[in-house]
């Protein structure tokens, strides 16, 4: 899908490893019908913000799902890419470089995790928006405000508490402050992450120096690293609290079942 609206190259980066441990196989895991990666493949396309969608995985599983839903899959990551361990910019800088080899060069990408599945076209319009209306800056990162504040958590160490942020008043430390009297913090969630091509190639991170924050409503954030958020994932798509990308094509396992009868 051409990107409207616009003069930029922009490339959605969707990462699909198969090796999760703790939901296994959680990005083709059925939610509400569809397997978790068909969402972020089809807020992506229907956004209309991307000239093309990738799918970045070391599986030819997952590879088979990912196009049945409409996402390109130019080649797999190498399996070295894939660990618990990799880091994000290995696997972007590898797939920005083989697609650039073959004449395919883009001036922007946003890494969407299909764990977000509550993110929706929309969302990525809007973060659109806000990524072009920032002079200077080298990306922009999905936020949201901490429920859990910094300034009351601790490192233990020899039976001994230090506070985790030690820049605290001493008259007031916010270990001891109302949550209401701390200052505002934001934690950074899954939900998308857009940068310029640019910052992989000469700076060789996928956020570079100077970051703009795009501040997540409601669900639009919400990640999926465990099996109580896989069930809470389930309730509020069933009880309607979330809502869900539109994905055009048959369930992929529905589809596959009808041609083989």
């Amino acid at each position: 899908m051409r990107a409207s609206a616009q003069t930029h190259r922009v490339l959605a980066l969707i990462p699909a490893r198969a090796g999760s441990k703790r939901v296994k196989d959680k990005n083709i895991r059925a939610l509400a019908g569809h397997p978790l990666i068909g969402y972020s493949i089809a807020a992506a396309l229907h956004s209309g913000v991307f000239t093309d969608v990738v799918v970045s995985t070391d599986s030819g599983r997952y590879a088979d799902i990912a196009a049945h839903y409409g996402a390109q899959i130019p080649f797999l990551r190498p399996t070295a890419l894939a660990g618990d361990m990799s880091a994000d910019i290995e696997w972007v800088a590898y797939t920005l470089d083989r697609l650039r080899r073959t004449g395919r060069e883009y001036d922007c990408f946003s890494i969407l995790r299909p764990t977000s599945p509550f993110r929706l076209a929309e969302t990525i319009r809007r973060a659109w928006a806000v990524f072009l209306s920032e002079d200077g800056v080298d990306s922009l990162r999905a936020v949201e405000k901490c429920q859990q504040h910094p300034g009351k958590m601790w490192v233990v160490k020899d039976r001994r508490m230090q506070p985790v942020l030690p820049l605290q008043p001493s008259s007031q430390p916010w270990h001891s402050s109302q949550y209401a009297a701390l200052p505002e913090v934001y934690v950074q969630n899954a939900s998308l992450e857009i940068a310029w091509t640019r910052v992989v190639f000469e700076k060789a991170t996928i956020a570079g120096d100077v970051l703009a924050p795009f501040f997540t409503k409601s669900h639009e954030g919400f990640d999926i690293n465990s099996e109580y958020d896989w069930g809470l994932a389930q309730s509020l798509a069933s009880n309607g609290r979330a809502k869900l990308p539109v994905v055009t094509p048959f369930p992929y396992l529905l589809e596959r079942h009808q041609q083989k009868c």
